[in-house]
């Protein structure tokens, strides 16, 4: 069961989606809370991976919410669903620049869509549960997906999949713009003039009359031989890049006529889209019929994205090919954060493990069980770390609790991935025993 805090003090709101979590087996439960320092408190000491927030209640402080989580945004990457009133948007996903927003709804498409946007959370927990760990344990991530003819749904998916990959460090705040950009405008295409066949000319007319165009969308939908048309949306993360492909059931289109044409595209109420998408992907290539497309993204290299503000990077040290950064059985009093760079850990002159900034920091074992380094740490190619104190860190923890929570979950981690990793180790021992002793000669003859 996970826990979802609803921070908002409407009760038919809250009534609301307690039935529906209820409708849905309690696989979700929801937490209602309200005033600052309560919300505040349930998030650093739950780091919950979904918070719901309803910004058009005037006894929720918002604002001030919203400010108290960007202070600290290593610890609350959690994702955010908006819902509002009649807000302007525009002005909302400002506000919300520095979450990240996995959808932000009217209160009447909430109501609509509640089912199945819980659904689409559901069936994309592998990125959005426990991503601390599932990244060290699975090499590969993929999924497939098959996605009605409503924005809601490609909303989500575009902000749960480039929110998973900037959390995860893999790709950066630019990159991250850029591929929401692409995601949008390609699967939108799909739905609008892949499997809607909204021309050119006909969506150009409605927005010039000022027309949202997802009415549009929803009054082509009336067909029940377009209500019943799919998109279907894959990707697969690997540790090197991440490769998307986007389908729909329309007839296609020529793009072979529209590469060739290489005409400058004009900027106007839309047809920007596969500019767009061309600039900001790598090696985007349609199928023959031009109802399908491939694209993919490279992953950067052992970076970290965020660097939490109350780590004085004055102490910064930077580490270069085959520097040492501590050796074995010397004392120390401090740790280091992982900035970036990939370290090399030897014990006894043997390469035991490596880390990245995936492990985020280096050197906790010794600080907290003694003040002796219980191995030698190499870096290989540059390394940037940040040097905290012993005091430090315990002045961290009294102020700030919640970090000797994460610290804790942080070691639980790495036990899990021990676990893991001699687990394997054993299967293999004993396969490789019973194949010996299969192939071993019989003595008794």
């Amino acid at each position: 069961m996970f826990k979802i805090p609803v921070i908002s003090g409407d009760e038919k709101l809250n009534s609301y989606i307690k039935d529906q979590c209820a409708t849905m087996g309690n696989e979700y439960a929801p937490i209602f809370l309200k005033g600052k320092d309560e919300v505040v408190a349930y998030l650093k000491y739950e780091l919950p991976e979904i918070k719901m927030m309803y910004f058009s209640d005037p006894t929720v402080e918002a604002c001030a919410i919203l400010e108290e989580i960007r202070k600290d945004p290593w610890l609350h990457y959690g994702g955010v669903i908006a819902i509002h009133d009649d807000l302007e948007e525009k002005e909302l996903l400002e506000a919300m620049q520095d979450q990240n927003v996995i959808a932000v709804l009217r209160r009447k498409e909430l109501e609509r869509g509640f089912t199945r946007l819980m659904k689409i959370l559901k069936q994309n927990k592998q990125i959005l549960f426990q991503r601390g760990i599932q990244q060290h344990l699975l090499k590969n991530i993929s999924a497939s997906f098959v996605i009605d003819n409503d924005p809601l749904d490609i909303t989500t998916y575009s902000n749960l999949v480039t929110n998973y990959l900037f959390n995860a460090s893999l790709i950066s705040k630019d990159t991250k713009e850029k591929l929401h950009v692409a995601l949008l405008e390609l699967l939108i295409n799909a739905i609008e003039h892949g499997n809607c066949r909204i021309s050119f000319d006909e969506k150009t007319a409605w927005l010039e009359s000022n027309h949202d165009i997802m009415d549009l969308i929803r009054q082509k939908n009336a067909d029940p031989e377009i209500r019943a048309k799919k998109v279907y949306f894959t990707y697969t993360i690997s540790p090197e890049s991440s490769r998307f492909a986007i389908k729909d059931e329309g007839d296609g289109f020529d793009w072979k006529a529209r590469i060739g044409a290489k005409r400058e595209a004009e900027p106007g109420l839309h047809g920007m889209g596969m500019t767009m998408a061309s600039l900001y992907v790598e090696n985007l290539v349609y199928n023959e019929k031009g109802n399908e497309v491939w694209f993919e993204v490279s992953h950067q290299k052992n970076e970290s994205n965020t660097i939490p503000a109350i780590f004085d990077v004055s102490q910064e040290r930077v580490f270069q090919d085959g520097q040492y950064v501590c050796s074995e059985g010397e004392e120390s009093d401090y740790l280091y954060y992982i900035v970036s760079g990939n370290l090399y850990v030897y014990s006894k002159g043997k390469l035991v493990s490596a880390l990245t900034p995936d492990d985020i920091f280096m050197g906790e074992m010794s600080f907290l069980l003694s003040n002796r380094r219980s191995a030698t740490v190499v870096s290989k190619g540059k390394s940037v770390l940040i040097r905290i104190s012993k005091q430090d860190f315990v002045n961290l923890i009294k102020e700030n609790p919640h970090y000797g929570i994460f610290l804790a979950r942080l070691l639980a981690q790495r036990l899990a991935r021990l676990n893991l990793r001699t687990s394997r180790l054993n299967t293999e021992y004993l396969k490789l025993k019973h194949e010996q002793a299969e192939t071993k000669p019989d003595q008794g003859d």
